[in-house]
């Protein structure tokens, strides 16, 4: 056969050669790893510097980027922290400009109702909402990279922090409270909201300083929507007493969905008529609306502001009809003007809610990086991981001073900027505006605003959340294990609590990960006919195998996870010991011929990695087909590996002449022993 490697063709006329060049046949001889980095390896070798402390070799570093510094970096450096700097020179006025003022203005709109009643998920009056919809959006506007992101607050993050606000600040038992203790009590609970906040943006900034945007990656898409999903149950929940107008303590810790279930079933019969009419009918036309805007946002200038309506309809109608002192409605009371005083977390809260920020961070940062990823993919740009901590960090702390509680990207005011034609950061701007106006002069319209509206505009946003779980069928058909990490995560959320169901979330997606590198198989590869490719023999019966040579390949990374199953196959395929005489045959392929094994072709270009334990495993492999007779070869080991290998001492027990740089290689090599100790009888039982 002409394309067996190793075997040498005449060069046809004209063609030159050189005696010293591997490429001077047709045919090349086998390239190991040495003869590869003597020929395309660094001609000049730097030379081996005496060992120094690490401290001065970071010192050196540090001295070197210094004198490295010019004002043209500085001036990259303050673009890559200050994004503005960097669009705003290039932006389209006349194409932009428009997009963006109605976007903005829109979401604004938006961000009032939305902001007020995310405020009572938290536990704190409805105006911190307000607070919450403003300075955040300024932060991001002027340092995040995601053009079409809209920030605020966030579902998922004002019921993680109610729960944190509940526990550390409860409802006193006796109720009725006076109006001096009530305001006592809120400002006990703007505290702790504001103390998680300013706990989660610290532990962002952290996670900026080290250059960990790549943690996101950890929380995986089918993590995330269980996540979201399992919290908007929790919302819709925790929501029911605010509709029926029950005043019942708020549940928190494990189960608590089914003990706000309990007490609500429980205290149905002392519901209120008119906060139910009030509920009902608000639900009868948020949520007709919030259909239409989705069915026909293509035909629709703007999506129709549906919560904007329903809260001047229910202002006017319990201001005329006086609902808040004929039937004892609760609303939402008189907003103070202007912003409140820059006032520092008490640092005496931090460690108590240190265990809350943590989440708090990682889902803010999680949900922003997705979304920010998913509509720069859409058009067209890149975000930067490391700057959206910086970005989300900075909002999360500053807003802390104002007393501002978590925030993060939002899913519902995303997709509604990016539905009425937002571009860039400067919607985010026109958005402060709208929530501006309404702190200084539109405040007091809102004084009879029933909070049962609030708590329906809560429900009527989680529409995106609930509606992820139409994707379950087709993540079974794609993949049944992240469909298994969808279900696990949401039945953990659920069943214990957002905070809880997280880290099962996360544990079991990782462990997902880790059970699949254990569960590969070795890969017995064959020489497919008329080529030199090899195949892995069970893909085809048409593939050469020669008597005396097996060809291996080990698909995933080699740590201690995997070593005990790599021992154990390579004892089947080499009948080494007992394990590999006696065990019963694993599923793989069949050998072909009854001779026993001389030579072993290890292809190694699936190991990413080898850690101390799969290394020492590699070593002891060795000795054991040095004592064995089976001459071992390694084929596409990457650097990392190799210099793994190399400290744990297999060096000492193969040679370099055994190190190739590809399996075609080590197989040419192989083949050419196998003839020279006669392991074949000619050269047609070579090719089969």
């Amino acid at each position: 056969m002409s394309g067996l490697p190793g075997s040498r063709t005449s060069l046809g006329p004209g063609e030159a050669s050189h005696p010293q060049s591997p490429l001077d046949t047709r045919i090349r001889q086998p390239l190991t790893e040495a003869r590869f980095q003597q020929l395309f390896g660094d001609t000049e070798q730097e030379p081996e510097l005496p060992a120094e402390p690490r401290l001065l070799r970071l010192c050196g570093r540090w001295r070197q980027r210094a004198r490295t510094c010019s004002w043209l970096g500085a001036w990259h450096l303050l673009q890559a922290r200050l994004p503005p700097l960097r669009w705003l020179p290039q932006y389209r006025w006349r194409a932009w400009a428009l997009g963006d003022a109605v976007a903005g203005v829109t979401v604004g709109v938006v961000h009032v109702p939305q902001g007020m009643a995310f405020a009572l998920l938290t536990s704190v009056p409805p105006v911190f909402g307000l607070y919450t919809s403003f300075f955040p959006v300024l932060i991001y506007s002027l340092l995040g990279t995601g053009r079409h992101l809209s920030t605020g607050t966030f579902a998922v993050l004002s019921l993680m922090t109610g729960s944190a606000v509940e526990r550390l600040v409860p409802e006193p038992v006796a109720g009725n409270l006076s109006g001096s203790e009530r305001e006592q009590l809120d400002a006990q609970r703007v505290g702790v909201a504001a103390a998680v906040a300013f706990g989660s943006g610290a532990l962002m900034l952290g996670m900026f300083v080290l250059q960990l945007g790549v943690l996101s990656i950890f929380l995986s898409e089918p993590v995330v929507k269980a996540l979201t999903s399992g919290a908007a149950l929790h919302v819709l929940v925790s929501q029911l007493p605010s509709l029926l107008g029950l005043s019942l303590p708020r549940q928190i810790g494990c189960f608590s969905l089914f003990k706000t279930l309990a007490a609500v079933l429980t205290a149905l019969p002392q519901s209120s008529p008119a906060e139910l009419t009030i509920s009902a009918l608000s639900l009868a036309l948020l949520v007709p609306v919030k259909e239409l805007n989705v069915r026909f946002r293509d035909r629709l200038p703007t999506p129709i502001p549906g919560e904007v309506v329903m809260v001047l309809l229910a202002s006017v109608l319990c201001y005329t009809s006086s609902l808040d002192t004929r039937y004892n409605v609760q609303v939402v009371g008189l907003l103070p003007e202007g912003f409140p005083q820059p006032l520092l977390p008490s640092m005496v809260e931090l460690p108590r809610i240190l265990a809350d920020s943590l989440p708090i961070a990682l889902v803010a940062f999680a949900v922003s990086t997705s979304l920010a990823s998913i509509y720069a993919d859409k058009y067209n740009y890149t975000i930067d991981p490391n700057q959206e901590l910086l970005a989300h960090g900075v909002s999360n702390l500053l807003s802390s001073l104002f007393s501002c509680f978590p925030n993060s990207a939002t899913l519902a005011t995303t997709s509604l900027l990016v539905d009425a034609g937002g571009n860039t950061q400067l919607a985010g701007l026109f958005s402060c505006m709208v929530v501006l106006s309404v702190l200084l002069w539109l405040g007091p319209f809102f004084y009879y605003l029933p909070k049962a509206v609030l708590a329906c505009i809560n429900i009527s946003s989680m529409r995106q959340m609930f509606f992820q779980m139409q994707e379950l069928p087709q993540l079974w058909h794609i993949s049944r294990m992240d469909f298994a990490v969808w279900v696990v995560t949401w039945v953990a959320v659920v069943t214990l609590n957002v905070d809880l169901g997280l880290a099962v979330g996360v544990v079991f997606s990782m462990m997902t990960v880790v059970c699949r590198t254990q569960r590969v198989q070795f890969l017995a590869l064959g020489l497919a006919e008329g080529t030199e490719l090899y195949r892995p023999l069970r893909e085809s019966h048409k593939l050469l195998q020669v008597p005396g040579l097996c060809i291996l390949s080990y698909p995933t990374p080699l740590y201690f996870g995997t070593r005990g199953q790599f021992r154990r196959l390579l004892e089947w395929h080499l009948g080494l010991g007992e394990q590999g005489k006696d065990s019963p045959k694993p599923d793989g392929p069949s050998d072909a011929a009854a001779e026993p094994v001389r030579v072993v072709v290890l292809d190694f270009s699936g190991v990413t990695f080898v850690d101390a334990a799969g290394a020492r495993e590699v070593a002891q492999l060795a000795s054991r087909c040095q004592d064995a007779g089976i001459h071992l070869l390694l084929a596409q080991c990457n650097a990392s590996v190799l210099e793994t290998l190399a400290r744990a001492g297999l060096l000492n027990r193969v040679t370099p002449e055994q190190l190739f740089v590809s399996v075609q290689d080590a197989a040419a090599h192989a083949l050419e022993r196998l003839v020279r100790d006669k392991s074949v009888r000619s050269g047609k039982q070579v090719l089969g």
